[in-house]
């Protein structure tokens, strides 16, 4: 079974990030592995150590994605492929899902494994789409896979009315959840080696598609206008004294501010 896991790099959202005139302020910030790829990195890894599968990683992003790559490495990850063009700096998720369409007919792999989402967007839209593009089956919001033989694979997901169990034909798109796993952490020798091997670096060209090409890539179809500081919460009252001076002050500030009695 060869396998295809995606990597996106997102800032580090445990951080304070500061908005000024519509824009992120790059000073200070951090990127790390979206917190839910790490959780797909992590299943491609442990079907690679209980079931021979072939592991790749792709990352569609900057120089520092090498970092990422390197860092799966560590976790397991056989082969890095590192996706950077210029034209790619407004890409939605539409244009990630095509590009990561090329990647996957020029690997031939049987289980493509993302991150229900990224945590910068949260759109959850990429992997769904890539299945669509690719026609194939796919499974969201997964937290077990299983392999049954060469060809399928069962996998239980989280569903509106509990855990939902399916089985898939391969090839075909799965989508993790953070529930499927515990992202390992990688041991000094995983981490000097994985500082050796090389990676696989390509751009629009060479996957045989440019940023403007209907059946390649596409224009970006979205676009980000302006990012906005989320309100502060102002400060709550405390309330000193015995129960009933505590109720008519609350009552009456519901009634007199908050407008809601």
């Amino acid at each position: 079974m060869k396998i295809l896991t995606t990597v996106k790099k997102v800032v580090d959202v445990e951080l304070t990030i500061r908005v000024q005139a519509g824009a992120i302020v790059e000073d200070g910030l951090q990127y790390v592995i979206n917190a839910w790829d790490e959780n797909a990195v992590e299943a491609a890894v442990q079907l690679k150590e209980n079931n021979n599968a072939e592991t790749t990683l792709v990352s569609i992003g900057g120089g520092d994605n090498t970092d990422m790559i390197r860092k799966c490495y560590a976790m397991g990850i056989e082969k890095g492929i590192h996706v950077e063009d210029p034209a790619l700096e407004k890409a939605d998720s539409p244009v990630f899902a095509r590009v990561l369409k090329k990647v996957f007919e020029k690997g031939d792999y049987d289980l493509v494994i993302t991150g229900k989402q990224a945590q910068d967007t949260d759109s959850g839209q990429t992997g769904i789409m890539l299945a669509e593009y690719l026609g194939l089956p796919c499974v969201s919001n997964v937290i077990d896979i299983q392999v049954l033989d060469d060809q399928h694979i069962k996998v239980s997901r989280l569903g509106d009315a509990g855990t939902e169990i399916i089985e898939l034909e391969l090839p075909a798109v799965v989508t993790v959840t953070d529930s499927i796993n515990e992202p390992r952490l990688p041991q000094m020798r995983g981490i000097m080696m994985a500082k050796k091997k090389p990676i696989d670096v390509m751009d629009l060209s060479a996957l045989g598609i440019s940023i403007d090409d209907a059946d390649g890539a596409a224009a970006p179809t979205s676009e980000i206008v302006e990012f906005m500081a989320s309100k502060t919460r102002e400060a709550g009252q405390k309330f000193e004294g015995d129960a009933a001076q505590i109720t008519a002050q609350v009552v009456s500030l519901l009634v007199d501010e908050a407008n809601v009695l």
